[in-house]
């Protein structure tokens, strides 16, 4: 099942290009660059497995323009990634410097060198805490939780070091 999400996932990333592969195809790995390639965080066996499915996709009508997949698509694949990659393990750290809340787009720098940002959520302190000791949480589907307190929401974030 996440196998097939994910190929669903890069094959809307790669719609783009999805009509020049028909003419002459070229490799995924040749048409990212390893950043992207990082982001999307297929395996070699998942990587042949979507170069063959490209290849050998009749083609389409090109009169429609393709749809970019939005950025919270690729966040949350690159969310599941990490998830896999740190085996679902809490991560307990501090954050460097104070926090006085947090929304989308709010990065978090941690001890450990780690950098996790809030996907979703909000909160506003009543007052600013001084490196706080946090919890990074496992949640369902490779979704992670920055908790700064037991008793205040999580911040749904994801993995971008």
């Amino acid at each position: 099942m996440r196998f097939k999400a994910m190929v669903v996932l890069t094959l809307a990333l790669l719609a783009p290009w999805a009509a020049a592969a028909q003419q002459a195809y070229v490799p995924i790995e040749q048409r990212l660059t390893p950043a992207q390639l990082r982001e999307v965080g297929l395996s070699p066996a998942q990587l042949e497995t979507l170069n063959r499915l490209l290849r050998e996709t009749p083609a389409q009508d090109t009169a429609a323009a393709p749809t970019p997949a939005p950025a919270a698509a690729r966040e949350e694949a690159a969310a599941q990634h990490e998830s896999a990659e740190l085996g679902g393990q809490p991560i307990r750290s501090r954050l460097k410097g104070s926090v006085d809340g947090w929304e989308p787009g709010t990065v978090f720098e941690l001890e450990n060198g780690q950098q996790w940002k809030v996907l979703k959520g909000s909160m506003k302190l009543r007052k600013p805490l001084d490196a706080p000791e946090i919890v990074v949480v496992p949640g369902l589907a490779g979704r992670w939780f920055l908790q700064v307190d037991e008793d205040m929401p999580k911040a749904r974030v994801y993995r971008i070091d």
